[in-house]
């Protein structure tokens, strides 16, 4: 490595830090980090996903766990050399615990830590079988009776579950389960996936037929096995299904279809889950230790109740059941709603020779989707950044070290220039009757995805044919749905032979209640959001998703989802909590958080 200045600097910072950690001199650690800073931990020191902001909430966390985490060996990480911009060093770094090794992000301020990133990366003695340490696959020499791997994966199969029990049980076989799978398969976790629908990646499948990925191909890469070069950069929906559907086959994952969980109870005193599946007709009961959730922030459809549904003579579904333009052409179609699958619904609608219109009830934020790549994602996820040395890996960390407390700061610009640069486009949309909005603070899409997970589009199309009065617009409520259509707030009726409630969905909790009761739901509390006291996200402030990832208030009970890059990242740090337990290692959780809103 160059020895610069910098270099020399930074890595007599860590030394120091170090050293002060090592010796347990905690004051001395403390006084090392800004007044105004912020530390998100990724399991390595609280076996928790977790951010303490402050000088006071740092000593706290060190004094219940720097005991316990014994971190020593602070250094740049290899091959890696610190940078400076605007009076702010960037350092990627390394360290090792008691227990596992780490790597984080570091970036200093008039010498001081403004944030930090520690994330856990392996545990010690529990490495994943890879690189040098990859499993040889052919069995030379020779032995009688010895089974092939294809008789071992076989034999695997018709055992876990029945004979034997597994230690983990993912309900939900979508992106999400498939792949905290294959992060379990990887660390020998015996896992079951349970899955309602006919094949992996059904999920995506069964959608309506003109359903594309708006997030770019750098952004969903599944752990492992990253899309070829020449995959598009935005997926179809049954392209995605069927690459997961191959992943979860090479990945050699116990993944059960046509199962249905119907319900699970946790016995406090074995420390196991009963778990009663109906596997393709026939009653299996699971005995797992864990049981994760994962079911999909997309799953639980949220259906509005309006007087006179029942008097409809037409077809009416939830988005989620929408099943494309084709058997309404030349019809009336209505669809209720104005976020993501509203727009693609209309745009395929339109496309079909349907007469469509859509109704706004409230506010939505929009961006382009050219100008979201080039603005939003370019720096992190793009040939670009690629291309730059920026891996997908690299680019999960840097977006993961932004504290939420202050990441809407970051995102507030970059949205004024897209409704700068866009502003033509924005007035087109006014002046069609289109209510806009650029999220409580004008911090734009991601704030609201990570905030509520609702309340905006990325346009690949549709906001033209708003534009154009091509899809037709009626902002305000439905307060009737009469025989043939519906009726609005303001006493307008819009004639239907479809309506399509593109209404969004519930807390993942919501799984948890027809599962194990509403009491247990209850005890979870609201799956999602920040508390950042914005528009459905109501506070108090947590500072991380809620319930997502880590620990929650019911022992051994877990979330895990969001999109593709979610499941992806966060998958390795759920997988290494879950496989300590299995150990029996110590996890000492800190923070656990409190539950302040029950849905």
């Amino acid at each position: 490595m160059l020895d610069t200045p910098l270099i020399h600097q930074t890595e007599t910072f860590l030394k120091t830090f170090g050293d002060a950690l090592e010796t347990g001199k905690i004051d001395e650690a403390v006084e090392m980090f800004q007044d105004d800073c912020y530390w998100r931990d990724l399991v390595a020191f609280t076996w928790n996903i977790k951010t303490v902001e402050g000088k006071e909430q740092v000593k706290d966390l060190l004094s219940h766990q720097l005991a316990s985490t014994a971190p020593r060996n602070w250094q740049l990480a290899d091959g890696e050399v610190p940078t400076e911009e605007g009076g702010v060093v960037t350092a990627w770094i390394q360290f090792e615990t008691a227990l596992a090794r780490g790597y984080g992000l570091l970036r200093l301020k008039d010498g001081k830590i403004w944030t930090l990133l520690t994330t856990m990366v392996e545990l010690k003695g529990h490495e994943e079988p890879k690189g040098f340490d990859r499993p040889l696959g052919a069995k030379h020499g020779a032995a009688k009776h010895r089974t092939t791997w294809k008789e071992e994966r076989e034999n695997e199969a018709a055992e876990l579950g029945y004979s034997r029990q597994p230690y983990c049980v993912i309900i939900g076989g979508g992106q999400g389960g498939i792949a905290l799978g294959a992060r379990l398969r990887q660390l020998g976790v015996p896992t079951i996936i349970v899955e309602k629908n006919d094949r992996p990646g059904d999920s995506w499948r069964n959608r309506y037929k003109s359903l594309c990925l708006h997030d770019p191909v750098w952004y969903d890469h599944l752990p492992y096995i990253k899309f070829p070069e020449n995959w598009p950069v935005f997926s179809p929906k049954d392209k995605i299904g069927d690459w997961l559907e191959m992943y979860t086959k090479v990945m050699e994952l116990n993944y059960w279809t046509r199962s249905v969980a119907k319900s699970a109870k946790y016995d406090e005193a074995a420390k196991e889950w009963t778990i009663v599946v109906d596997r393709d007709g026939e009653e299996v009961v699971l005995r797992p230790k864990q049981l994760v959730m994962a079911t999909g922030m997309s799953g639980k459809a949220n259906i509005p109740v309006f007087p006179g549904m029942d008097s409809f003579k037409g077809d009416q579904q939830h988005s989620s059941k929408h099943p494309g333009p084709d058997a309404y052409r030349g019809k009336k179609a209505v669809v209720v709603g104005s976020n993501n699958s509203a727009h693609d619904i209309c745009a395929a609608l339109w496309e079909g020779d349907v007469d469509v219109t859509m109704v706004q009830r409230s506010s939505t934020h929009i961006v382009r989707s050219d100008t979201l790549m080039e603005v939003g994602l370019g720096a992190l996820y793009s040939e670009e950044a690629v291309r730059a040395g920026v891996t997908t890996e690299k680019a999960d960390l840097i977006f993961a070290s932004l504290p939420y407390r202050i990441l809407h700061e970051f995102q507030i610009p970059a949205y004024a220039e897209m409704k700068k640069r866009d502003a033509d486009f924005y007035d087109g949309l006014e002046k069609a009757g289109f209510w806009l909005d650029w999220g409580d603070d004008d911090s734009g899409l991601f704030m609201k995805y990570l905030r509520r997970g609702s309340g905006y589009y990325i346009d690949i199309g549709a906001s033209q044919l708003i534009i154009d009065g091509e899809i037709k617009l009626k902002r305000g409520q439905v307060t009737e749905v009469v025989e043939d259509g519906v009726v609005l707030s303001d006493g307008s009726k819009l004639e239907a032979d479809l309506i399509v409630y593109a209404t969004g969905y519930g807390s993942m909790n919501g799984w948890v209640a027809d599962l194990m009761g509403q009491d247990m739901a209850d005890k979870v509390g609201k799956v999602w959001g920040l508390g950042s006291s914005t528009t459905k996200d109501p506070g108090p402030w947590e500072g991380e998703q809620r319930n997502m990832w880590k620990p929650t208030q019911q022992e051994a009970l877990w979330f895990h989802g969001g999109n593709l890059h979610q499941s992806r990242h966060y998958s390795q740090f759920l997988a290494l909590q879950l496989k300590a337990r299995m150990e029996g290692l110590p996890t000492p959780v800190y923070g656990l958080q409190s539950v302040h809103h029950l849905a």
